[in-house]
């Protein structure tokens, strides 16, 4: 009875990330084209939620490597899983708080290769999958992201260049939606799978599946795509505005040739199942498209904290996770320490909100 309890708990908690992921990664999807003024914030928010539900039943390549590469699904528990899902989903509040855009996918893995570590030791973390399919494509994706916006920018300003300003940005801006589409679709694949892939674990960790035949259930698909376009609807305002001005000021150009560079990497990456930082690859292409007009009009000072937030993102969710799984194993093994955690989680973040509105900080409208 406390297994299927705690696996009740799990299910919300990886919902509850998959929401904190939407909104997190908003800015990713939409930050360009509202700020070359392609797209009303509306308008783009709204698109992008449902692209990226649509993009969530494209493949589920990255949510096998969730589920099989990066724990040993035999070895670890539901409630080592919830642990690791209270350490993603601190990390993504605590960098939305401060406006960071950092990765949710590497706050995901860290979270739950931190609690892996925690309950089981090195046995239960499978070091193969870890490096080659989350930190290698880390470190490659952002910088073919870069090159390809580089490329892009300076075949647009090459084929358009001799074309009155007017009707090229126009033009450019039409292209955005398409990009800014192909990117909003590329998101949903990628990372609603990665919350599938936790379920999916769980519920193999529980025995409700075989770990042999891998098959993420319908329902998972339809719950996981609902909870990232509704958190995307959300919208991660203060995230949105380094994505779209702190790093360049961006033309219209800028954005479409940004978008399709990272709509393609993500895209990509997905067919073979790597979890991508959506967010470590739109900045990729976003500095790319700045460096190709010129490089001083990148501002690397930003972009410099952003590599430190996505530095420290992998060993703070581990962090976090690991002891997320200390203290709930102070109760045993059971439903209590899991469903401790989650009031503790609910209440102080109704307080915080709370604290917001009584300080008078402005809500950001859409």
């Amino acid at each position: 009875m406390d297994s299927d309890i705690v696996l009740v708990i799990v299910v919300f908690a990886a919902l509850a990330f998959d929401f904190t992921n939407g909104f997190h990664d908003t800015a990713n999807v939409v930050a360009t084209s509202i700020s070359t003024h392609a797209l009303t914030p509306r308008v783009a928010v709204a698109m992008a939620a449902v692209l990226n539900f649509a993009g969530a039943f494209i493949s589920i390549q990255v949510a096998a490597t969730v589920a099989q590469d990066v724990v040993q699904a035999t070895a670890i528990t539901t409630t080592v899983i919830f642990a690791g899902l209270v350490g993603a989903i601190s990390w993504n509040l605590i960098t939305w708080y401060f406006g960071l855009p950092s990765s949710s996918s590497h706050a995901l893995i860290g979270g739950m290769v931190g609690a892996a570590l925690a309950a089981v030791g090195t046995s239960a973390v499978i070091g193969e999958g870890v490096l080659g399919k989350v930190l290698i494509p880390a470190i490659l994706a952002p910088v073919i992201a870069f090159v390809i916006g580089v490329l892009a920018i300076t075949i647009a300003y090459w084929t358009c260049g001799r074309l009155r300003p007017g009707p090229a940005a126009r033009g450019f801006r039409l292209g955005q939606i398409a990009s800014g589409g192909m990117l909003a679709l590329a998101h949903g694949t990628n990372d609603a799978q990665k919350t599938m892939g936790v379920i999916t674990l769980a519920l193999i960790a529980n025995g409700n599946l075989s770990a042999t035949d891998f098959e993420v259930p319908t329902w998972v698909i339809v719950a996981s795509a609902t909870a990232i376009s509704l958190g995307t609807y959300t919208g991660g305002w203060r995230i949105i505005r380094t994505m779209g001005t702190r790093i360049i000021k961006m033309d219209s150009a800028q954005g479409f040739s940004a978008q399709g560079a990272g709509a393609a990497v993500i895209l990509a990456s997905s067919h073979f199942g790597y979890p991508l930082s959506t967010t470590q690859v739109i900045a990729g292409g976003v500095m790319g498209a700045g460096a190709g007009k010129r490089v001083s009009a990148v501002r690397w000072g930003v972009a410099g904290n952003l590599v430190v937030a996505w530095v420290l993102t992998l060993p703070a969710a581990a962090a976090i996770g690991a002891a997320a799984y200390g203290f709930t194993s102070i109760f045993g093994n059971g439903a209590v320490g899991p469903l401790l955690v989650s009031v503790m989680a609910i209440g102080l973040g109704l307080a915080l909100f709370a604290r917001r509105i009584r300080a008078g900080q402005p809500v950001p409208q859409v």
